[in-house]
């Protein structure tokens, strides 16, 4: 057995990394849906796979670089609405929590997808985001059910 395949895949799945977003990442295979694309995406953020993210977002609006950013901890995504595909259209509602050194944060996006060459792109998204203030006896911001000040924290 690989290490990847002890690994929980970050997009919460509850699926192992092998078995879920990182054929994705690969590239032996490709998201189906808008859905599966934003929680391949989420996990190569958590991941820090640049070039994924890159590969993944549509020509038109995608950047020409994205650094690396080692200080930021993805910790949970939360898919809050992903519609039915409306033709070579779709959008998929998130919540994703994540730690900086500025704290936590809770990015808030409605992503839009596009089908084109037989595959989903990421194009663009609305996003808010939200600086948390939670107590060290809270439960922790990742879903482990534990205590912030014992899990994430820590």
């Amino acid at each position: 057995m690989t290490h990847s395949s002890l690994k929980s895949c970050p997009c919460g799945s509850g699926l192992s990394l092998e078995g879920c977003c990182q054929p994705y990442h690969q590239g032996s295979t490709l998201p189906p849906t808008p859905e599966a694309l934003m929680r391949s995406r989420y996990a190569a953020f958590a991941l820090n796979q640049r070039d994924y993210l890159l590969a993944t977002w549509h020509p038109t609006t995608r950047p020409q670089q994205l650094p690396p950013d080692p200080d930021t901890r993805w910790v949970a995504l939360e898919i809050i609405a992903a519609p039915p595909v409306a033709g070579d259209q779709g959008s998929v509602h998130f919540r994703a929590t994540f730690r900086d050194p500025g704290g936590w944060h809770v990015l808030e996006e409605v992503s839009r997808f596009v089908w084109q060459e037989q595959r989903w792109w990421y194009v663009d998204g609305t996003p808010s985001l939200t600086r948390l203030k939670p107590r060290r006896n809270e439960p922790c911001l990742c879903g482990s059910g534990r205590k912030l000040k014992v899990c994430c924290k820590a």
